[in-house]
């Protein structure tokens, strides 16, 4: 086993910080929301939700890829546990701004939302411009639904959102170099400096907090530790500290396991590694599985899917979780890996219970297959919620159809928010198999979801409205297979 060490480094204002967790009061699941607010001179970074729906406290990591290049990513800091920024730059709204001959030089991001009253209260207004900035970073002159993408994890109640997005188009107009780029040298040298790969192993009283940087150390720790909370992206376990003030025993950190993280495709169709971000995934899945990449453009939000995974998603086995019923449409399976071997299980089946999976204690999951479908095979996935974005479904589902001569040859019907976890609507779709592809057909086939399912009513829905609704989804997929 690599040296270790209870030391975590990162980039802050063009310097190098070490946090000695032997030595100082936090602990590892101090967010780094709070950590920046503690600071004299970062209270720009502000806490709203400290859930991640209203980005005030966004800001902008820089991290190196494998051509040690900046790559610039928007979260929300309120979800981020200290060591998960171990070898990274962090840039929060002081750093758009600098001084040169007494006077203070806003960034072009920053002038444009003077210049378009693009801020009223601005309390909000840090988020947002955070958010500009790592679009700016990654851009050269991105379209409207780019822009708006880009801000869907930002909430504004006073100034509304017309104005921003005229700042960010007319900074775009005029692009150009900003200090960022000029002093890119520099942060890549520190970035270099601090890039070790020992792992980062914190004890204290109460916590156990171990990030490892290779398969074989999770794997290992994952044996001898197999009680341990295993985080990557922490969007979802990072609440039960935030909003329910829990103290997590063990943690085991996978979210800079190199072999976890990768994306591969091949003829048959791609392999997400678990510790792959949804928004590289999403970007993925663009070009070949288009039914993911339109579920995970209204999955949260960018910050939160520069920070959330594929393999998370799939393990928190959520009856909610949007890409669950996705996945199960493109037939994916679950790779799982332990000390004693692999094994992989088909996703259908690796979803027991309500937020429970056949996972072994002492297993990870290292990566998601999923088949590119044929071409002859219709996929398509909807989502019910109160907002289009950033926002828990409601009822979901996907729909996987093979037609022949207007004929259900095979057909596949995955619902989220229907049951204890995401379920198939098996004598919905017995009853169309070898049916026309009518309107009729499919009347008749919405009294059988009824059949399938007993819902039940919560805060978001009753019962009846889950009912009324998946029947209508179904009529809405018929609807849209006739365009």
């Amino acid at each position: 086993m690599p040296l270790k060490s209870q030391i975590i480094s990162f980039v802050l204002d063009g310097n190098i910080v070490n946090i000695d967790f032997q030595k100082c009061n936090l602990s590892p699941t101090h967010s780094l929301l709070h950590y920046l607010r503690s600071l004299p001179n970062h209270k720009g970074v502000k806490e709203g939700c400290g859930e991640g729906d209203c980005g005030a406290c966004t800001v902008v990591i820089g991290e190196l890829d494998k051509n040690n290049k900046i790559i610039y990513k928007a979260i929300d800091s309120c979800l981020v546990f200290l060591p998960m920024i171990h070898g990274k730059q962090v840039i929060t709204i002081e750093n758009l701004a600098f001084e040169k001959g007494g006077k203070t030089i806003l960034h072009p991001i920053q002038e444009a939302m003077v210049f378009e009253n693009g801020t009223q209260c601005g309390f909000c207004t840090p988020g947002f411009i955070m958010s500009l900035f790592s679009l700016y970073k990654n851009f050269e002159n991105p379209k409207p639904h780019v822009i708006k993408n880009a801000l869907s994890g930002n909430l504004c109640r006073c100034t509304g959102y017309n104005s921003i997005i005229k700042a960010t188009q007319k900074v775009f107009k005029n692009k150009k170099d900003d200090h960022f780029t000029k002093e890119e040298n520099n942060i890549i040298s520190l970035l270099k400096k601090i890039n070790n790969k020992k792992i980062i192993n914190i004890n204290t009283e109460e916590q156990v907090y171990i990030k490892p940087f290779t398969l074989k150390e999770a794997l290992d720790l994952k044996n001898k530790l197999p009680q341990a909370l295993i985080i990557s992206g922490a969007t979802d376990c990072a609440l039960r500290v935030t909003k329910k003030h829990e103290i997590i025993p063990y943690i085991i950190d996978i979210s800079e396991v190199v072999e976890l993280k990768t994306i591969t495709k091949n003829t048959k169709g791609y392999v997400f590694g678990a510790a792959a971000k949804l928004e590289e995934i999403r970007m993925e899945g663009e070009k070949g599985l288009k039914t993911l990449f339109e579920i995970l453009s209204v999955f949260g939000s960018k910050q939160i899917r520069n920070l959330a995974t594929l393999g998370g998603n799939v393990g928190s086995a959520s009856p909610i979780g949007d890409t669950l019923p996705v996945l199960l449409a493109y037939n994916a399976s679950v790779l799982l890996q332990s000390v004693d071997g692999k094994r992989t299980i088909p996703l259908s089946d690796f979803i027991i219970g309500y937020r429970k999976t056949q996972i072994l204690p002492h297993e990870l999951i290292t990566a998601i297959s999923v088949p590119k479908p044929d071409k002859d095979i219709i996929i398509k996935s909807y989502k019910i919620s109160k907002r289009k974005a950033l926002d828990i479904s409601t009822v979901s589902v996907c729909f996987r159809l093979k037609l022949n001569n207007n004929i259900v040859e095979d057909i596949m019907i995955a619902y989220g928010g229907m049951a204890a976890y995401t379920k198939r609507a098996f004598m919905t779709e017995n009853y169309l198999i070898n049916k026309k592809w009518s309107e009729k057909t499919i009347s008749e086939a919405v009294n059988f979801i009824k059949k399938d399912f007993t819902p039940i009513s919560d805060a978001r829905a009753g019962k009846e409205m889950r009912l009324i609704a998946a029947g209508n989804l179904l009529l809405k997929f018929y609807n849209d297979t006739q365009n």
